[in-house]
């Protein structure tokens, strides 16, 4: 495609007519695509399900710390915990959702609890006694049911139930139950929730992350990269990729399938957005199939950079994150960031502490900047109705 075909708009924010029509006509809104796990986005997602209904969220499934980690070591399968948090952000929380499976779903058992104890309580939600599965009527109830009871008779007595979430449980399940394939799941929970948007793993990978740092150490496991569960990083990352081995360093081609690759070419705007830099956003661009994707889509491509400290970004200012994703989607080059970031959308205030020789050069690598009041009063942390209406504006 080449610039005489692109169309260019005058861009207003807050565009009230845009706005508008997304919030009374959410089920017409536009794709949003967003690279993105963890809970970072949680609460954008959240409010911009008011907006559109049609969204997409492409999460990793490499993670390997918290109850998700468990549920890898018991039964070699894709991290799914990310998944369920980002599909309970988008449920129907209105009367026509679905409340009491989103209870359900969202429970976790008690982190001081006994094994007997909680074996027990989920033995009662298998037998449709306790006080969370009672209200959910069939065929849904059933449902649930079989899932958590696969999961049951195949977890071995080591496992570890303590804050488990049942979500995750019922997800595995599903895992279990259909050939160790995680979208016909993944499907069936949406249904349940009355998901208001599309959640997908960029890959059905069992591999791991990994990170080479600028020092030479390799680093395996996503949770030994965050700087959360374990000590941050003491030198910068140069590099992620996947890994078959949690333990050892053996490197691993992983390519997304066919629907990923029509989502990601198809979409009205895609947004890499807040969230653990190279393990939640990058790591989701590391499968063959999705740098061609964004390139082949002639739509616009944003950048909504951290506002807090990430541990994974030791070092990095505004520059070096651009050119880390320019770098992602172009196999190295870090020169043209044409077809692969458009505009960086920065908070008033982040944009006023940035050194106008770094906004210099990143203008020059062919990256707008876009400046709004983003940000709650006195916090840290993104209005998440002024980013909503501010993506809707540009699209």
């Amino acid at each position: 495609m080449d610039d005489t075909s692109l169309v260019w708009r005058k861009f207003i924010f807050p565009d009230q007519i845009r706005i508008q029509r997304c919030k009374k006509m959410p089920e017409l809104g536009p794709q949003i695509l967003f690279f993105s796990g963890g809970t970072a986005l949680n609460k954008i997602s959240r409010a911009l399900k008011y907006y559109t209904h049609n969204s997409i969220h492409l999460v990793t499934p490499f993670d390997s710390g918290g109850s998700s980690a468990r549920l890898r070591e018991e039964f070699t399968m894709p991290a799914v915990g990310d998944l369920r948090s980002r599909l309970m952000a988008l449920a129907d929380e209105t009367v026509l959702g679905q409340p009491d499976v989103f209870n359900l779903f969202n429970y976790r058992l008690d982190k001081q609890g006994q094994a007997a104890e909680l074996r027990n309580e989920l033995d009662s939600i298998v037998a449709g006694t306790h006080e969370l599965i009672q209200p959910i009527t069939e065929p849904m109830r059933q449902l649930i049911r079989t899932q958590l009871a696969i999961i049951l008779s195949k977890i071995s007595s080591r496992f570890e139930l303590r804050g488990a979430s049942i979500g995750n449980l019922i997800i595995a399940g599903g895992y279990l139950n259909n050939q160790q394939q995680l979208d016909p799941i993944v499907f069936l929970f949406s249904r349940l929730v009355k998901a208001l948007g599309t959640v997908q793993t960029i890959a059905d990978s069992i591999y791991c992350l990994a990170a080479e740092l600028e020092n030479g150490e390799i680093v395996i496991g996503q949770h030994n990269i965050t700087g959360k569960e374990s000590d941050p990083l003491r030198s910068p990352i140069k590099r992620i990729f996947l890994n078959e081995s949690p333990v050892s360093y053996c490197p691993i081609p992983c390519e997304i399938l066919p629907d990923r690759k029509d989502m990601i070419i198809n979409a009205d705007i895609i947004c890499y957005p807040p969230g653990s830099f190279y393990s939640s956003v990058l790591a989701n661009i590391l499968p063959l199939g999705v740098a061609d994707s964004i390139l082949n889509n002639p739509n616009l491509k944003v950048y909504l950079p951290n506002l807090g400290v990430d541990p994974e970004q030791l070092g990095m200012g505004l520059l070096s994150q651009v050119e880390a994703i320019i770098k992602a989607v172009s196999n190295g080059s870090t020169l043209d960031a044409k077809g692969i970031l458009d505009f960086l959308i920065l908070d008033e205030a982040h944009y006023q502490s940035e050194t106008t020789e770094e906004l210099d050069t990143i203008r020059k690598l062919g990256v707008g900047i876009l400046v709004a009041p983003l940000v709650k009063e006195a916090s840290l942390y993104y209005d998440e109705e002024a980013v909503c209406q501010f993506l809707v504006s540009l699209v």
